[in-house]
């Protein structure tokens, strides 16, 4: 269920990143190596960008297959940036919102791509809804798993948590609500990057010279990509990346002690 990147660097051109590629973003869209779920990744795309001296990211998003849409790989090819998100979309609910349902979402300075699926979409997140401000759920983008995720984590990021807090919490609050569902989270702010792997690949590469890659998937053979193992937290700057264990809410429940027995009469 979709492919993500993020970029945080010396300028490059998206193409680089994206297109160049041998495995890139762009033939992810129909060809991943190691997507789990799902095969092809038709239902839309998107890619957040930030520009010099402006701290608001500029966003191109479609309804259709990033290799149907004749414009990008020209647009790519000389809009520079050093910081990016960037996704191509496998649909939960096929045709749900178009465009409006790619990421990356974005608010402020932020932009998010939410890379997996809840589990009984859209009856298990009924009790969450209430946990969102109004204006928020008045404002979404789209009526798809994701954009409520998102809808989460921005409430949690506007109330003064910090990036790595507010996905975490989320993670543990959706899956409390949604058990099973898979939610691979990826936020930049254009300054840093932070992640969830949680049910799906995920995979970083700290560059020669610096810059950092956060992606679903490696998009070279390049022997330096380092996979993240399931259940982590990832935070990550031009030149550092930290990985921190997140706890699954099933584990708690499975290690309590037992309730002791009532005494016999």
């Amino acid at each position: 269920m979709c492919r993500h990147l993020a970029y945080l660097g010396t300028e490059e051109p998206l193409g680089r990143l994206l297109v160049e590629p041998p495995h890139g973003l762009y033939r992810q869209s129909w060809a991943p190596r190691r997507q789990r779920y799902g095969t092809v990744n038709a239902d839309g795309f998107g890619v957040g960008w930030y520009a010099e001296g402006d701290p608001v990211p500029a966003r191109y998003r479609r309804a259709g297959p990033i290799w149907a849409d004749l414009s990008f790989a020209d647009l790519a090819r000389v809009v520079r940036t050093t910081a990016l998100l960037a996704a191509v979309r496998d649909a939960t609910v096929a045709g749900a919102d178009g465009e409006a349902a790619a990421a990356p979402f974005a608010a402020g300075t932020w932009l998010f791509s939410h890379n997996g699926a809840v589990k009984g979409w859209p009856g298990s997140m009924a009790p969450l809804v209430a946990t969102v401000p109004a204006v928020d759920l008045l404002s979404l983008e789209a009526r798809n798993d994701s954009a409520l995720v998102w809808a989460l984590v921005l409430a949690r990021l506007r109330g003064g948590d910090d990036e790595g807090q507010a996905l975490a919490d989320t993670v543990v609050e959706v899956t409390e609500a949604a058990p099973g569902s898979r939610l691979n989270l990826l936020l930049t702010n254009g300054e840093s990057i932070t992640a969830t792997a949680w049910g799906d690949t995920l995979w970083y590469l700290t560059r020669p010279g610096g810059g950092t890659v956060v992606a679903s998937e490696p998009y070279d053979d390049d022997p330096h990509w380092r996979e993240v193992p399931d259940r982590t937290l990832l935070a990550a700057s031009r030149t550092d990346v930290l990985l921190t264990p997140l706890k699954d809410p099933s584990d708690t429940l499975a290690t309590a002690p037992a309730r002791p027995e009532e005494p016999s009469t």
